[in-house]
């Protein structure tokens, strides 16, 4: 209804969970439609397995609709691939029928038609890389939208994604900072975004580490944390406000002892980074774990 009352020249539609039976199925023809890595998530409505969770997500193809498929796990691929062939969609594969890979200039693309120079995403994280992928190759396989080389430029420059490795530096939490320190906030919530936080956390070796979590009850808190834990030097958990649907401290603190580490429980995010905070030496504070909780931090924070 929203934007049949206001027209675009390209809709958007993000399936809200799963996709069999997600209501952005009412779109019965889009012009393409994309699949980015399918890890364990709500496992108590889309199943256990992986397997079973590609099976919801392929729910999304349309006879003859391009799909592009970001990189998978291997039973996923072989699940997204057997529902193509059911319904007759044109799968545009990550790893075979396009790439995005950094570069000394940024970021090379290459597809089936375009092969593009472009500056990298402004997103941290090498998986930005394979979600720009996939944004461009989905613009690949729509030759009547044409984007030229300088707006899609101009579109990795100019990317703002809120709680996805965002740099926070100004508001109430901040200021309990040593000069030199650092407050990142992050919302991914499955075992694959603790991988690809641990990925970043990698490249961070010039400053300690200190986690400060909190995550709801459905997700599987050892699992994302198991990554984290060669990285952080230190875990302080927290029960998100407002949610009933939230692990408590002490639930995910002992997740995190059981993924590794000697985690603390605290009453707030604010005592938690302030805990973190006085470390003897400047460092760098991640509060991760939910998007719920990334949003009270935006809130409190603002």
């Amino acid at each position: 209804m929203a934007f049949a009352r206001h027209p675009a020249d390209a809709t958007l539609l993000e399936v809200g969970l799963g996709g069999r039976f997600d209501a952005t199925n009412v779109i019965d023809r889009p012009a393409a439609t994309v699949l980015t890595p399918i890890s364990l998530d709500h496992q108590r409505f889309l199943g256990n397995t992986v397997g079973e969770i590609a099976f919801e997500k392929a729910g999304i193809l349309k006879p003859g609709v391009a799909a592009v498929v970001g990189p998978q796990p291997d039973h996923a691929a072989a699940v997204i691939a057997k529902r193509a062939g059911e319904v007759g969609a044109t799968l545009y594969r990550h790893g075979s029928d396009w790439r995005a890979e950094p570069s000394a200039g940024g970021l090379r693309y290459e597809g089936k038609r375009w092969r593009l120079d472009l500056p990298a995403p402004s997103l941290l994280g090498r998986h930005q890389f394979d979600n720009a992928g996939a944004a461009i190759a989905a613009l690949e396989s729509l030759p009547q939208f044409e984007l030229d080389a300088a707006a899609l430029a101009k579109g990795l420059r100019h990317i703002e994604w809120p709680a996805r490795l965002q740099h926070l530096t100004h508001g109430p939490l901040v200021s309990l900072l040593k000069p030199g320190s650092e407050l990142w906030l992050d919302g991914g919530h499955n075992q694959a975004g603790g991988e690809v936080l641990a990925l970043q956390a990698a490249q961070w070796r010039d400053q300690p580490l200190h986690l400060v979590f909190g995550m709801l009850s459905s997700h599987d808190a050892e699992g994302f944390l198991r990554a984290l834990a060669p990285y952080a030097q230190s875990l302080g958990t927290v029960a998100i406000p407002g949610e009933a649907a939230s692990r408590t401290a002490e639930d995910s603190a002992a997740a995190g002892r059981a993924a590794g580490f000697d985690a603390k429980v605290f009453a707030s995010v604010h005592d938690a980074t302030a805990a973190a905070a006085r470390q003897p030496a400047p460092s760098r504070i991640l509060v991760c774990g939910s998007l719920y909780l990334a949003g009270h931090v935006l809130r409190e924070n603002g």
